[in-house]
């Protein structure tokens, strides 16, 4: 399949990122040498006004527009693309001294003073009104201009506001949910717990380190709500864009999953896709870290590259924000290695982006960020090793352009889900320090990344009936309807995978009666009794297809209930199952009741790779470190060769085929973080 780009006018990949000329407008000699430097760059498309505010109205109702329309102009004089930002990240002095009210108020009830980002009440009357009142400015100004070729809605949304008006919005959702029904509530969060029923709607407020936080349906319930508050504060922002500008595609930048650390700003954004054109996001992975290989770093990147392409079903993704060299806010900030910038790079276009921008153009001279890595550093040539790298890069785009608009055909999917996320992080059970729910679905993951299968990664709510197979580690929570449709897929022919944690508890985070997993047990044949917490030095060994694999962190006692052990722990007075297969109608629903090693995962998974013919058509064998991704565009099948390791890799092909550079090979040679494209007609 092809998709259009994001305007008419854009062909082939777009490359160049966050540009920021007002913080240079008393130094004009640099705002001549960057026009200077884009194009030796290989760079052609530029984000500007992302923190624009205080340039473009200084004061209250006073304007300035003259140095973003001398941008704008040159730009378009150029023949680039102008990703146009609403401001609102940040906004200026005067907003807050003049509207107290616009501060955000934190958890603990205080609010803030001005500074940082996005410190601001995303319910506030006032702030929504000026924000609504600049971005018209801006449609009405630019409206039509050749440069304009996208809107980028703010910076980053995240985080939550507590003020009264965040307490009165909380509330008002609160009773569209549970239908104005305070029993109702009550019943969902399990008030009578403790004694914390409420008999008035005033009541309730937002969870608070020195008030109430241990209602977990409570604590769900307002994350979804500032997920929700947000994407109508979002909507109040692009309202005059769509007016003015209806042929204007919008986006904003997501944060990445890193379900580690990232999902805890509150949003969900696999509801707040819906609401975008097409999706953006920023990419800050810590190469050559100590804690991590390259090969299991990019594959944990290639995962979230997975995340935000599946948001929309396929359709390329633009990678908003990378840095060409290092950033500054790591616990130590190391610079890519010389390959690494184009092999990163390339495995985010492999995956399906279609932009590969930078935060940022130029180095900032002053403030926090001055030493983020940018294309161009503070010395302000082009003969830098981070610049001549970029160049590199931007001319391998320029050949890579007919990739542009393709996509990813992915067989297989695997479950990860926001809300999940924040419901397993919130439980007091099992280990509270680290449930490991994404490291845990991206080993699955890390298993078919090695095979070169492609993956979508989806939601619980997405559909899954055309898959072959599908992997749900640690389905923890289930929303109505979604045991229904995991079981007619499983009937239907599909092949399903569940692991520990499975079924514990319904959408309010309440607890599923007559044992766990819930509602898929009659798809799973088990009944899991118990599960135990390891410490880290502890393991558990099983066995499986002749060889013996060790559990770790987590393991459940399960029973048979119409499934077959497959896979059986060692040690104690009887075998317990460790891996079972249940058929059920024209499929199979396998159940894994521990987190295991990664070899398992990679030899279990190799067989149902093979069993459903998904070997990577293209090369005989593919070697440890290297990632094999294909897109296509319905023509032609574009596959990229990435080795992620510190050694020269090879590879046989399966035949003859054609690099992008128009060379016949049947062997690939990968040097250390090299990287090769073929291309053959489907």
């Amino acid at each position: 399949m092809k998709y259009p780009p994001v305007h008419p006018t854009v062909e082939g990949m777009m490359h160049g990122g966050d540009y920021n000329p007002d913080q240079w407008l008393h130094m004009p000699e640099i705002i001549e040498e960057d026009f200077r430097l884009m194009p030796l760059a290989h760079c052609n498309t530029f984000s500007i006004n992302i923190f624009g505010w205080s340039a473009i109205e200084p004061e209250e109702g006073v304007y300035t527009f003259a140095w973003l329309d001398d941008i704008m102009d040159r730009l378009a004089e150029k023949g680039y693309h102008a990703i146009l930002a609403t401001p609102s990240g940040a906004r200026p002095a005067w907003l807050s001294k003049a509207y107290p009210e616009v501060l955000r108020v934190e958890a603990d009830r205080r609010r803030n003073l001005h500074g940082q980002r996005h410190n601001h009440c995303l319910t506030s009357p006032v702030y929504r009104q000026k924000v609504k009142q600049i971005n018209r400015k801006l449609a009405e100004r630019y409206k039509g201009h050749p440069a304009l070729k996208m809107w980028h809605i703010s910076n980053e949304y995240g985080g939550a506001c507590h003020c009264d008006y965040c307490q009165d919005a909380f509330r008002a959702w609160l009773k569209r949910r549970y239908d104005n029904r305070l029993d109702k509530l009550n019943a969902a969060w399990w008030t009578g717990f403790w004694s914390h029923t409420y008999t008035d709607w005033e009541q309730i407020e937002s969870p608070a380190p020195h008030g109430e936080s241990m209602i977990h349906g409570h604590n769900l319930d307002w994350k979804r709500f500032v997920t929700d508050q947000t994407i109508d504060f979002y909507r109040n922002e692009i309202e005059p864009l769509r007016e003015l500008t209806p042929e204007i595609k919008i986006t904003t930048n997501f944060m990445g999953n890193y379900p580690h650390m990232r999902p805890f700003l509150g949003l969900n954004y696999r509801k707040f896709a819906d609401e975008l054109d097409v999706i953006s996001w920023d990419s800050y992975p810590g190469w050559h870290g100590e804690k991590q290989s390259t090969e299991a770093l990019a594959s944990d990147v290639a995962f979230v590259h997975d995340i935000y392409r599946s948001l929309k079903g396929g359709q390329p993704f633009l990678l908003m924000e990378s840095t060409p060299s290092l950033v500054n806010w790591h616990d130590v900030n190391r610079a890519k290695k010389p390959g690494m910038h184009e092999l990163s790079s390339l495995q985010a276009v492999a995956h399906g982006a279609d932009a590969i921008l930078y935060f940022q153009w130029r180095k900032s001279r002053g403030s926090s960020e001055k030493f983020h890595g940018a294309v161009v550093d503070h010395v302000g040539h082009e003969h830098t090793r981070v610049f001549q790298e970029v160049a590199q890069l931007g001319r391998t785009l320029e050949q890579l352009a007919p990739v542009a608009g393709s996509t990813v055909e992915a067989d297989v999917a695997i479950i990860y889900d926001w809300e999940n996320q924040w419901a397993i992080d919130d439980a007091q059970a099992t280990n509270n320090i680290d449930k490991g729910y994404a490291s845990q679905v991206q080993s699955h993951y890390r298993s078919f990344w090695k095979h070169g299968v492609p993956v979508d990664v989806v939601s619980m709510n997405d559909d899954i009936s055309t898959c072959k197979i599908v992997v749900a580690p640690m389905l923890y929570m289930l929303k109505p309807g979604v045991a229904e449709q995991i079981e007619a897929y499983v009937k239907n022919g599909g092949t399903f995978i569940a692991t520990y944690w499975s079924g514990i508890v319904d959408e309010t985070d309440l607890c599923f009666l007559g044992g766990f997993p819930g509602p898929l047990k009659p798809v799973l044949g088990v009944w899991a009794e118990e599960i135990d917490s390891l410490y880290k030095h502890e393991t558990v060994p099983f066995t499986w297809n002749g060889d013996t694999y060790e559990a770790h962190s987590f393991i459940e006692r399960i029973h048979l209930k119409g499934a077959e052990t497959i896979a059986a722990f060692q040690g104690g007075s009887s075998p317990t199952p460790a891996v079972t297969k249940n058929r059920l109608g024209k499929g199979t629903a396998y159940y894994m009741a521990s987190a295991n090693e990664q070899r398992f995962y990679d030899a279990f998974y190799e067989l149902l790779i093979n069993e459903h013919g998904l070997a990577s058509p293209i090369a005989a064998s593919i070697p440890t470190g290297v990632s094999v991704q294909t897109r296509t565009n319905g023509e032609y099948a574009y596959t990229f060769f990435m080795n992620f390791s510190e050694y020269e890799k090879r590879l046989t092909l399966n035949g003859e085929k054609k690099t992008i550079h128009g060379e016949t090979i049947n062997q690939v040679t990968l040097r250390p973080y090299g990287w090769e494209v073929v291309v053959e007609a489907i």
